[in-house]
């Protein structure tokens, strides 16, 4: 039986770029005897500086697969997708991409698979699913564009953001150690020419780029090395991930590139009209030690939603599937995401619909 399919899918007219691209997409197979009932297909969407395979890595002494194969295992079909911009997808000139085309771009792959999966045509030997729950799920920067693709284009049934803050995202430091000071720009900001809101904060010369980074960690601990990895992780791991592209090679999990846009994440409220008119289930899931302020304060961003669940993991730092508890993030998602699929249709929205009061995005059929 295929337990992986490995897709390059055209989004040319979604991203609207005017040349060719595709997205990257792995899709992760449960055995057909085991598919879940009601069935889902969930996506996942990694963060910065991360490709799909984030999904996927196991850590020392685990043979499963990740979260992609533990979810696989309980009986979901699980798509990993590459952004436009990142890991094995097109990667077209960085000033181009924004918020939209790379929302866009998902949200037609979302349209394409599901279309492959009710018709039984991506693998020969598995069976065509029909009338599926979509749930999508992004962590750290994917929970941005996934915040943005659902409140532009309603695509799935439920959403994860998992790792960021559709009020502020904000990067901790280590307990008595400065933070390291991000550009508030707003969306949209010509990256040449930016408006930076907040220069004062800026005034140090620590500047939060691959460049400034680096020269931090080349004098002591990667800044975000706190932030991102529980004390009890691996530490060889974790030094392969901080180092990843500043003194070391890029482990599967990593992407070389990141859209530009990313820099704009930082700012308070960058996603709050998108947040504001989701009206499907959202699932708030971060680590005790997190870029998210205070999780239990996320659910005023999502004014339109009435069925929000927030889950703070133990012993997790902001990179979740390198955590030593990442399967009770796991399990927790997965529980949330089968009664999504239990339960859709039961609230004031469907995925798949056009926003209210916008026509379908173009490239659409409905």
């Amino acid at each position: 039986m295929t337990a992986q399919v490995e897709l390059m899918l055209d989004v040319t007219d979604a991203a609207g770029l005017g040349a060719p691209c595709h997205l990257a997409v792995t899709i992760h197979l449960p055995d057909p005897a085991r598919v879940a009932s009601p069935p889902v297909v969930c996506f996942g969407f990694p963060g910065g500086g991360y490709g799909r395979r984030y999904f996927s890595f196991d850590m020392p002494g685990a043979s499963g697969g990740g979260e992609a194969g533990w979810h696989r295992a309980h009986g979901w079909i699980f798509a990993s997708v590459d952004h436009l911009g990142v890991g094995d997808s097109t990667l077209p000139d960085p000033a181009l991409l924004t918020y939209e085309n790379i929302a866009a771009a998902n949200h037609a792959a979302v349209d394409e698979v599901m279309t492959r999966v009710a018709a039984g045509t991506v693998a020969d030997d598995f069976p065509p699913v029909d009338g599926a729950a979509r749930l999508g799920i992004g962590q750290s920067m994917g929970g941005c564009f996934l915040i943005v693709a659902q409140g532009q284009h309603a695509t799935f049934d439920g959403i994860g953001v998992l790792g960021y803050s559709a009020i502020h995202t904000v990067v901790p430091s280590r307990p008595g150690v400065a933070p390291v000071p991000m550009p508030w720009m707003p969306r949209g900001s010509s990256l040449a020419a930016p408006i930076v809101l907040n220069p004062a904060d800026l005034a140090t010369n620590v500047v939060a780029d691959a460049e400034g980074l680096g020269q931090m960690a080349s004098q002591g601990e990667h800044p975000f090395a706190w932030a991102f990895h529980f004390d009890d992780e691996p530490a060889d791991v974790v030094a392969a991930d901080m180092a990843a592209g500043i003194s070391g090679p890029f482990p599967p999990w990593r992407s070389p590139t990141a859209p530009a846009c990313a820099i704009f994440m930082v700012a308070p409220g960058t996603v709050a009209a998108e947040a504001a008119v989701v009206r499907v289930p959202v699932l708030v899931g971060v680590g005790e030690r997190d870029v998210v302020p205070d999780p239990w304060m996320e659910p005023k961003a999502y004014k339109s939603a009435s069925d929000i669940t927030v889950f703070v993991c133990p012993r997790m730092a902001h990179m979740h599937n390198f955590a030593g508890t990442r399967e009770r993030l796991w399990a927790r998602t997965h529980e949330w995401g089968d009664t999504v699929a239990r339960t859709r249709g039961e609230g004031p929205a469907q995925a798949g619909a056009a926003a209210p009061d916008r026509p379908p995005p173009s490239g659409r059929d409905d």
